[in-house]
Parts: C-alpha cells; structure tokens; sequence
C-alpha cells in the first residue's frame, strides 16, 4: 500500500523568501523616525529598551519582528501612543501585494525622504529654533529655494 505524503502547511505570516514582511519594515522605519528626531542614539534606545544596538538595528530595518509588548515599551520610551508605528502603514494582504492588487505600496522606504537622515536631522535643527519668527523666515526661504530650482517641463500641448 502506497501513502501519500501532504505538502507541509504554510503557516499564514512572514514569507519564507528572507525578505522581511513591509509592515515590520514600515514599523522599523517608524521606530527610527521618532528615534532620530529625538537626537536618540541606537544604544541609548536599547539600553531603555534591555536591548544590545544590534537588536535595535535589527528592529528598524524590519529583519526581527517587534512583539506587542516591546511595541509598548518603545512607545513608552520614544513617547509616542503605539499607533505611531503604524500610521501611513501600507495595507498589505496574505500575498505581499496591497489591496489594490499592486505592490506599489509595498516598495522599500527608501525613496521616502522622511526616511533620510539629513531629513530628519533638518527637522530636528528647525524646531531647536526657538523664535517663530525666525523659523517661518527660514521655512519661506527653504520654499523660495526650492522653487527656484524647479525646472519647467514645456507642456505637449
């Protein structure tokens, strides 16, 4: 008598291809947002968190995963609600694709420019200026700038 042997079940979660899942990437990314703009080191981070820099690293590029109870925590410790980490958070379904059915929304973090640390760093130098003043001047300069270096695109009309 002949058996047949079953496929083992795939268990619903992280896909077995070594990439890690958008949402613990979009989590990561989350944790080093509200870590930069608090001037907070990675090793300041895990020394609140019990945690080694490694681990840390390892949390904002999504390779591990963050339980619900260490999301707590870093919630606590960066003092942001938990809901932080997920806010802009693509929606992804059970086949990594948004739902929509593209994975546009599930493309890495890296041409977001809030993920850059000379973003961050810029922000967190404009609000260390304490005169409003003073700030409203640099941000319409920073506009006027900007939109000094825009080049026109004739239109095909």
């Amino acid at each position: 008598m002949v058996t047949e042997q079953k496929a083992p079940r795939r268990r619903a979660g992280r896909p077995r291809i070594g990439q890690p899942h958008a949402i613990d990437v979009h989590v990561g990314s989350r944790v080093r947002l509200r870590r930069t703009l608090l001037g907070m080191s990675q090793e300041k981070l895990g020394d609140a968190l019990g945690l080694t820099f490694q681990q840390v690293q390892k949390y904002e590029r999504g390779a591990n995963r963050i339980g619900a109870s260490r999301l707590y925590e870093l919630g606590r410790v960066l003092d942001v609600p938990v809901s932080f980490f997920f806010d802009d958070a693509p929606v992804a379904n059970d086949t990594g694709m948004d739902a929509r059915g593209s994975g546009d929304q599930m493309a890495p973090t890296g041409l977001d420019p809030m993920a850059k640390r000379e973003t961050l760093e810029l922000v967190r130098a404009y609000y260390r200026i304490t005169d409003p003043a003073v700030r409203r001047r640099l941000f319409e300069l920073t506009k006027s700038l900007a939109h000094s270096f825009e080049i026109d695109v004739p239109s095909e009309h």
